[in-house]
């Protein structure tokens, strides 16, 4: 090792950004003020001192002990010159060292420290054939680069491997941390093998780097080509009067503009492109130039950049949900459970919501509602009278006049890729020979599947994934299975009385002063007349047609008011509606005081609401046939045929003077205009029978609802609520119900339950006696806690 006659402790010099190699002299260029404090400081050790790199920056000019790194370079000072800027210190890098105590000098440091030069373990032979590898590798990375062969001249002549490395190193492409590990390697073996590594990694990457250059200047070349050629084209058009006639050729430009600004995936993107080269071959006249003009106008137009997530105020959307829409308590949870849900999944959607409810009920404003609440943009598309799947999924663009689907041109309205999407009446769409729309939404409804939804029309997939999915619809019969499974389903059931009161008086009466260009100063209406347009003008189980009866009233006053024939404000009295809007509209069936017997009042749900039923029945000399009026359904037919059976099984015995051979047996439903059908009216049925065979007569006042079975079991049935409230409003006051509804009570509202009393039963023979009073013994082998016919022994 060779000697040096340097101090033991020497000042550390820092120099930002930089590891030296020993073995080359560097320059380095400071201000005046960094300059002179450099100078002094190494003045006072001969020139001489310690280089060290930095792990982090310290805190101005002071560091700690544990911001350097513990092995650098002895260095010496051999000239200072004066610049314009500062100074300029020539500086020869002469041994590695490594650093044994740091100690304090005021701001700065000195040190303690060993030389520790490299480790010789490659033989001379070895030596000089790395030394040619190196510089092979060098010349070869260099004839990349103009001006290059003074610097490889240089290096040829040099004779020592470290000599070499230290020379080109500054050049390589390391980060700071890899220059430091490098630095450190003291066996000139592995060093010599590392850096290499490091020049065949240069040199793979430079070799990289100008094949994309070379790449990236044959587009450029090809680009400005197109260019040349597009002037001439456009030049030669304009000599020829065509560039007026082809509107496209000036819109050229712009399409390609506006394709690089819209934000499009890339291969939707490569497609685009593809088409408006097709769009600028074309000549003057061609009818295909103006069916890729539209299909690029679509492409422009649709949004394809996500939005930026908002976030979900649950609180405000339950005051929106709460300010729009009187009652529907439950419905409204289940949509602020849905938000929540959304606002913990990032707003990403997993489901689709289908409001299913009478005509009328707000499942359409609802959907609004959610659209303010998320702050989105709110589509709708009506699905009612859907026959052709071209309607979801779009034409294909071979066909003259072809057009994309609804789904896509809903898309291009909303302008946004996450709008709520509103799919009114799906329940009223038909198949047809142009095929099966239903089955055309599956893949829009289906979130595993629809952020690929392909359009005929569009041919490339559209992600609407992000998209809030609200279908509405009245009945879920009419749903296929498989889109309905794809939907989570909510149940908006008919309005009572009271809450069309609350809705008329909180909202709708404003809307349609509003619509008639009216104010409260001008129109009243008392409470009295707004019960009394409820009850006797309206029968539904919305408020779709209570809306038109208002407005009937407010044009009717709008009149008298113009012409000044009233005081103001003027206020509409209950009697006088009949003026106003004439007769009483809705026939509500009302119960007697006195049935005869094979009268029974039952419970019927419509899509207007719930209804009774009043069913009648006669014996009369015949054969044994049942006959059935009123247009009854097959289900009605089979439950009166299970009722005639459970009768003569059950009350064959007990009532000799029935002949049940001899006589013909007929029921009848009115109205005879209106087709029924359903289980639910098995245990009506059955009672009516029973009443005529016995003589019994049955409580006008006692309604009832439930399917029967063949073993005499009684089911239960759905649409408890709407029944129990039409049962309420024809003055009904015992409601017989199966045991299995009980739970559907707690949707009845609380006035209604407690003017009604409430007669749950499992078997027919609990009809039997509290609807004519007699007491029948229980079949042995039917177990009710099972539902399963008992043991038989033979």
């Amino acid at each position: 090792m060779k000697e040096w006659n340097v101090n033991k402790e020497l000042s550390v010099a820092v120099i930002p950004n930089t590891v030296l190699l020993q073995g080359k002299n560097i320059t380095i260029k400071t201000s005046k003020e960094i300059g002179n404090q450099f100078y002094n400081r190494i003045a006072q050790d001969g020139f001489y001192g310690i280089a060290l790199a930095l792990k982090e920056k310290g805190n101005g000019n002071s560091y700690r002990e544990d911001n350097f790194y513990h092995v650098g370079t002895l260095i010496k000072v051999e000239d200072r010159k004066i610049s314009k800027d500062g100074y300029e210190f020539t500086i020869d890098v002469v041994e590695r060292a490594e650093v044994e105590e740091f100690i304090p000098d005021g701001e700065n440091y000195k040190v303690t420290y060993k030389l520790i030069p490299d480790i010789i373990d490659l033989d001379e032979k070895n030596q000089i054939e790395m030394m040619n590898y190196i510089k092979t590798l060098v010349s070869e990375i260099s004839e990349n680069f103009r001006g290059s062969e003074t610097y490889v001249e240089y290096i040829n002549k040099l004779d020592n491997i470290t000599n070499i490395i230290a020379y080109v190193f500054p050049f390589m492409n390391l980060s700071y941390e890899e220059k430091q590990e490098f630095m450190e390697i003291r066996s000139l073996k592995k060093k010599s093998l590392r850096f290499l590594d490091i020049l065949i990694d240069q040199k793979e990457s430079i070799k990289f780097q100008m094949e994309l250059a070379a790449k990236f200047n044959d587009k450029v070349n090809k680009n400005y080509r197109e260019n040349m050629l597009r002037q001439q084209l456009k030049a030669i058009q304009e000599e020829l009067n065509e560039s007026e006639g082809n509107e496209s050729s000036g819109n050229k430009k712009d399409y390609r503009v506006l394709i690089e600004e819209a934000n499009m995936p890339e291969d939707v993107k490569v497609i685009a492109l593809e088409e408006l080269s097709k769009l600028e071959r074309q000549g003057s006249g061609s009818s295909e130039g103006n069916v890729i003009v539209n299909y690029l106008d679509l492409l422009i137009s649709l949004p394809w950049k996500k939005n930026e997530i908002k976030d979900i105020d649950i609180e405000a959307a339950r005051k929106i949900l709460n300010e729009r829409h009187y009652g529907l308590d439950k419905v409204k949870d289940r949509i602020i459970q849905h938000l929540v849900m959304m606002k913990l999944k990032q707003n990403k959607q997993g489901s689709i919501l289908l409001l299913v409810g009478p005509p009328g009920v707000g499942k359409t404003s609802l959907g609004k509602s959610i659209a303010e609440a998320l702050q989105r943009k709110y589509v709708r598309i009506s699905l009612g009278g859907v026959r052709d799947e071209a309607e979801i999924r779009g034409h294909r663009r071979t066909y003259i006049g072809a057009l994309p689907g609804r789904i896509i041109q809903g898309m291009k309205r909303a302008g946004e890729k996450n709008p709520v999407f509103i799919l009114d009446e799906v329940d009223k769409m038909m198949a047809s020979v142009s095929g099966d729309p239903a089955s055309a939404l599956l893949e829009v409804l289906d979130p595993e599947q629809n952020n690929t939804f392909s359009d005929h029309y569009l041919e490339v997939p559209y992600d609407l994934s992000d998209v809030f999915f609200i279908a509405t619809a009245n009945s879920l019969r009419d749903i296929p299975g498989p889109l309905r499974d794809r939907m989570e389903i909510i149940d908006i059931s008919s309005y009572t009385g009271q809450e069309k009161f609350h809705i008329t008086k909180e909202h709708l009466w404003d809307e349609v002063l509003q619509e008639h260009g009216l104010n409260n100063n001008q129109l009243q209406i008392e409470d009295e007349a707004l019960k009394a347009i409820v009850e006797k003008y309206t029968r539904e189980a919305g408020v779709r047609s209570l809306k038109r009866q208002l407005s009937a009233v407010a044009r009717v006053v709008s009149e008298k008011i113009v012409l000044g024939k009233v005081d103001l404000p003027y206020v509409v009295k209950e009697d006088m509606l009949f003026d106003i809007l004439g007769h009483e509209i809705a026939d509500h069936d009302k119960v007697g005081e006195n049935n005869p017997p094979g009268v029974v009042t039952g419970l019927a749900w419509t899509p207007v609401g719930g209804e009774i039923l009043f069913i009648e029945g006669v014996l009369m000399p015949g054969n044994g046939q049942l006959i059935l009026t009123g247009q009854l359904g097959d289900v009605m037919r089979e439950s009166a045929k299970i009722s005639q059976s459970l009768i003569r099984s059950r009350l064959a015995f007990s009532s000799k003077n029935v002949e049940f051979n001899k006589n013909d047996l007929h029921l009848h439903v009115p109205a005879g205009a209106i087709p029924k059908d359903g289980p639910s009216a098995g245990v009506a049925l059955f009672t009516t029978i029973a009443s005529l065979v016995t003589g019994h007569k049955v409580d006008p006042k006692l309604a009832m609802t439930g399917e029967i079975s063949l073993r005499g079991a009684v089911l239960p049935v759905g649409g408890i609520k709407e029944k129990v409230l039409a049962a309420h409003r024809a003055g009904i006051k015992r409601v017989i119900l199966p045991k299995g509804n009980e739970k559907d009570l707690m949707d009845v509202p609380e006035d209604v339950k407690n003017e009604l009393q409430f007669i749950p039963v499992e078997t027919i023979e609990d009809v039997i006696k509290e609807t004519i009073g007699i007491e029948l013994p229980k079949p042995a082998a039917l177990d009710m806690t099972t539902g399963t016919v008992g043991e038989v022994r033979i």
